[in-house]
């Protein structure tokens, strides 16, 4: 398929990117970001398994969620997410490792990786969903919901990062008796995300660039 091997490099560098701006954001020690919190107080429940490997068991349980919901509207080729998925979970472990070497104590300093964890993950989901190559697990099973309930897109987003947040307390809150992952970092992420998404949009035309990819091999 015509500029197919752009496009997935330009994927796997969204997906990059996103790998630091969870970590960025994690080591903030103020919480993690809403889709990573459920495997993030599991790997701080049971150490044996690294940040990495939670994930990677979360995304194959939303990706047999949308086998579930979708039956037979569910594609082979969607089971690309899985090697989506070991991309991501390996690079989830490489940042938390690099950037390892920030121990932010100050408030000020917390907030800072917390905001630049942020804008990376923006920029990063940008670069990814412009190749229009395969969706991450996490937004596969909020469009598979969408589609079987008729609930808009974006309603469904909220309300999935919501509930995954309250899981992730409720499990914290299980494991050590109070919030450990989860905080006001995970609400700020939830919150500034997705404006900052829109501003990129708004700004920048690189990801533009990488969408004419697509459309060249559709031929339109």
């Amino acid at each position: 398929m015509n500029n197919m091997p752009q496009r997935l490099v330009f994927f796997a560098l969204g997906i990059v990117i996103n790998s630091f701006g969870v970590a960025l954001i994690t080591l903030g020690n103020l919480g993690t970001s809403a889709i990573s919190s459920v495997p993030y107080v599991c790997s701080l429940q049971f150490p044996m398994f690294s940040f990495g490997v939670t994930t990677f068991i979360w995304n194959i349980l939303l990706i047999l969620l949308q086998v579930v919901l979708l039956r037979r509207d569910f594609k082979p080729f969607q089971f690309l997410q899985i090697m989506v998925n070991v991309l991501f979970s390996a690079m989830i472990d490489v940042s938390m490792a690099i950037l390892g070497v920030l121990h932010p104590t100050m408030l000020w300093e917390q907030f800072l990786c917390i905001g630049l964890g942020c804008v990376a993950l923006a920029f990063g989901i940008v670069i990814e969903l412009a190749p229009n190559v395969v969706v991450v697990p996490g937004e596969g099973v909020v469009r598979a919901i969408a589609k079987v309930s008729g609930v808009r897109v974006g309603t469904v987003k909220a309300v999935f990062d919501i509930t995954l947040i309250i899981i992730a307390a409720v499990l914290s809150l299980i494991f050590f008796h109070g919030l450990r992952g989860v905080g006001i970092g995970t609400v700020i992420s939830a919150v500034l995300v997705g404006p900052i998404i829109n501003i990129v949009n708004r700004v920048f035309t690189f990801q533009h660039c990488i969408q004419a990819l697509a459309l060249s091999r559709d031929g339109r």
